[in-house]
């Protein structure tokens, strides 16, 4: 029996592939040491091949990009690395990142790795919480552009291990391009870079990457077939995510493929977001990772724009309008695929196999990874492995999972890696060939009189709505039953809150699970990459019953 390859890749493009190319132990595959031999090998083979394709910077328009070919990059990465370098970056320290996406911003992110540890941080996030990041991480530089300059000053004030503040522009100055000026090269078990989760439930914690870690994915990613051929990618997500880092950036840079970059914007761009599909076009874009707000306010395709070049669009398994999917689908003419990753287990765990999707699965898992639910106890504790289709907690071992999340002494695996297994804390089920199907958040369980209440099963049946464009349930405290359901929406067209909470009681998949109130907001809060912000939810809740009992 065969699969389905690409020369010397292998490809996952159906279930029965992962047991033949799981025959080649991981370690047998000649993978890079490191994200810097990585870009040695890429840059080796196809010095003259575009790398990134730099939209949206200098003021430039779309149709006007600057573009970096593969030794481009790997010359500004050896600049960014000396940088660091003389201003006494030492094997281990860390250098931290607060940059909107641009080249440069690439350039730092993995010169940083090849001369230390990169820590990207989220600059919109409060000083505070930058602050506890890089003090958590001990980072020695941080590197910012003239608009975060001040920002990046004060937090440095308040860090005295750190030792310069360096401008991102000034990092190519009179240092070479042509090597590394020191003789140590990252080994596969270093530390290649820190991750700030995404923040939903509140303040980030920071999760450690290991060069092998991102290295592997790199290489999965290109088993999906994303990267075949003439590929692609479109990257509008922040280079502070694993997404972003890793789809956009480490995945098809290993494979040889270009990436056109929607700059410091990225898709909150508005004016490159209104020539989106001119730019699909024009850059003959084969795939792009979007959350599901961003696929809500794509514009429709214009008349005449040829986008036959696109193959799929990706989606982070979330709650999602049938009709924002199916409206895709039809205007776009190729299918958006689901999957599902975190930042502690590098970036995906699954991917839509694209000979072989499931309805309602978030995809198939990666090669030498392993997924399954597993069931708690009322401490809490693991106890016991789910059966293929039962329901339960998502636990993942494999090369993608972290070593703990990063504490005072290091990483620390306590409460999160058992046993070698991530417990993810989401909620769902693997199906006999290995399908992931989501449910939910553990943490967004709401508890009515002791009975678990999913929210997503009620925020899909709002969806259902015909004037309903996102929505999010959460619960609201009460001194009966504990916590009751309440719903947050927004709309398409004015509708009175009454006629939402008669449909949300008329369709939620059981009476305790009716939303006790449905509030139609303008914007639902989201963290920088798109994902509802549920904390900021259970307040205005909160604050909302208060006034109406004063």
């Amino acid at each position: 029996m065969t699969h389905h390859t690409e020369g010397d890749r292998p490809l996952v493009l159906s279930a029965e592939d992962l047991p033949l190319v799981e025959r080649v132990p991981l370690a047998d595959r000649d993978l890079p040491a490191s994200t810097y031999e990585l870009l040695l090998r890429t840059a080796g083979a196809r010095s003259g091949s575009p790398a990134l394709h730099l939209l949206g910077e200098n003021g430039r328009g779309w149709s006007e990009p600057d573009t970096w070919t593969f030794g481009d990059l790997l010359r500004h990465v050896h600049q960014a690395a000396n940088a660091f370098l003389a201003a006494g970056l030492r094997p281990g320290e860390v250098v931290g990142l607060l940059l909107p996406n641009t080249g440069w911003t690439y350039a730092a992110l993995l010169g940083a790795q090849a001369a230390g540890i990169a820590n990207p941080v989220n600059p919109l996030l409060a000083e505070d919480h930058i602050t506890g990041i890089l003090s958590l991480t001990k980072a020695r530089i941080i590197v910012t552009v003239p608009q975060l300059a001040d920002k990046a000053r004060r937090v440095a004030e308040r860090l005295p291990a750190v030792r310069a503040v360096l401008d991102l522009g000034d990092l190519a100055a009179g240092r070479p391009g042509d090597r590394l000026l020191t003789a140590r090269r990252p080994r596969p078990g270093d530390l290649a870079a820190y991750f700030h989760t995404g923040g939903t439930t509140g303040t980030p914690k920071v999760a450690p990457h290991t060069h092998a870690m991102e290295v592997y994915m790199a290489w999965a990613l290109g088993c999906t077939g994303a990267f075949l051929g003439d590929a692609v990618a479109l990257a509008g997500l922040p280079l502070f995510h694993v997404n972003a880092v890793h789809v956009t950036g480490l995945g098809p840079f290993m494979h040889g493929r270009p990436v056109v970059s929607l700059g410091p914007l990225g898709y909150r761009d508005r004016a490159l977001m209104a020539g989106f599909w001119r730019i699909v076009e024009r850059f003959r874009v084969t795939s792009f990772s979007a959350v599901p707000t961003v696929y809500a306010a794509l514009p429709p395709v214009p008349e005449g724009v040829d986008i036959s070049s696109l193959r799929a669009g990706a989606v982070g398994a979330a709650p999602l309008p049938e009709r924002v999917r199916s409206g895709f689908e039809s205007d776009a003419k190729v299918p958006m695929l689901e999957g599902y990753g975190l930042t502690e287990a590098t970036c995906a765990s699954a991917a839509t196999p694209a000979f072989a999707p499931r309805a309602g699965s978030a995809g198939l898992r990666l090669p030498y990874q392993r997924i399954k639910a597993v069931r708690r106890d009322a401490g809490e504790r693991p106890a016991g492995d789910c059966a293929p289709g039962e329901t339960g907690e998502l636990a993942i071992s494999g090369p993608a999972v972290f070593p703990g999340y990063l504490g005072p002494d290091g990483p620390d695996p306590r409460g999160k890696v058992v046993d070698g297994w991530l417990l993810t804390g989401d909620l769902g089920r693997v199906d006999a060939d290995g399908y992931v199907y989501l449910t939910g958040r553990a943490k967004d369980l709401i508890i009515r009189g002791g009975h678990n209440i999913d929210p997503r099963p009620v925020e899909e049946s709002l969806l259902a709505h015909p004037l309903v464009t996102g929505a999010a349930v959460v619960g609201r405290p009460d001194d009966h039953a504990g916590e009751l359901p309440v719903a947050f929406v927004t709309t398409s067209a004015p509708i009175a809150e009454d006629e939402l909470l008669s449909w949300a009681r008329a369709h939620a998949p059981e009476p305790a699970a009716a939303p006790k109130a449905v509030h139609v907001v303008d914007e639902l809060p989201t963290t920088s990459i798109g994902k509802i912000f549920k904390p900021a939810l259970v307040a205005d809740a909160v604050r909302r019953m208060t006034e109406e009992n004063s």
